[in-house]
């Protein structure tokens, strides 16, 4: 089930998707990039694939229209932190993360949010997704990381690779970097986006587990 509704946060409320499986087995919460938002077909055809797969899926604004249109504050990566920090805290209090495992699924400059958030306190999350994403971006932040990260990159992006193979000696804890064949930045390439579906289920499936399945 898809549904629309609204985050309120301190100083304002930001628009939000949830995806509700019948048997939901833990809540991903999508991080996105610098000019996107909840409706990025990417992240929402992920979403679906994980609906399906028995995970709630979270989807909101970091940022309102008008400061989407701002240059400094769409890369104001500290503001989106604390904003997604506060989103899941009232999820996993008064929303769809309530008793359930919580992860991140953060893509390009959202996999850095993500990662900052965790670090700045986020004591929720479980476990962190990166597709295409910039943690390079946080590197201070990575070297306090402890929970369980996946980095997947495509293997046609040499640059997002390369600055992900120096992220990942940052990280702690159970970390992996897999890459995808032929794919490029925004995995357009036939199959690739579906490989990123079957990573992320895969970690998510091992690393939100609800303490009856521990």
């Amino acid at each position: 089930m898809e549904q629309e509704t609204t985050i309120p946060l301190k100083e304002l409320s930001l628009g939000a998707i949830v995806l509700e499986p019948k048997e939901p087995r833990g809540l991903v919460i999508f991080v996105h990039g610098a000019g996107s938002n909840r409706w990025s077909p990417r992240n929402l055809s992920v979403a679906r694939a994980l609906e399906d797969a028995g995970f709630t899926c979270l989807l909101f604004d970091l940022l309102t229209p008008e400061e989407i249109k701002d240059p400094d504050v769409r890369l104001d990566l500290s503001l989106m932190a604390e904003r997604l920090s506060e989103a899941t805290t009232w999820a996993c209090e008064h929303g769809p993360g309530v008793n359930r495992p919580v992860g991140y699924f953060g893509s390009s400059t959202g996999s850095a949010v993500a990662f900052k958030a965790v670090n700045a306190g986020q004591a929720h999350i479980r476990a962190v997704v990166s597709r295409g994403g910039r943690p390079d971006l946080v590197l201070g932040d990575l070297r306090k990381i402890r929970i369980p990260s996946l980095l997947i990159v495509g293997g046609e992006d040499y640059q997002t690779r390369q600055l992900n193979e120096r992220a990942i000696e940052q990280l702690h804890g159970p970390r992996e970097l897999r890459i995808v064949p032929d794919a490029g930045h925004l995995f357009e390439e036939p199959g690739t986006m579906e490989a990123v579906i079957e990573h992320a289920k895969e970690w998510f499936g091992e690393h939100l587990r609800g303490d009856t399945d521990k």
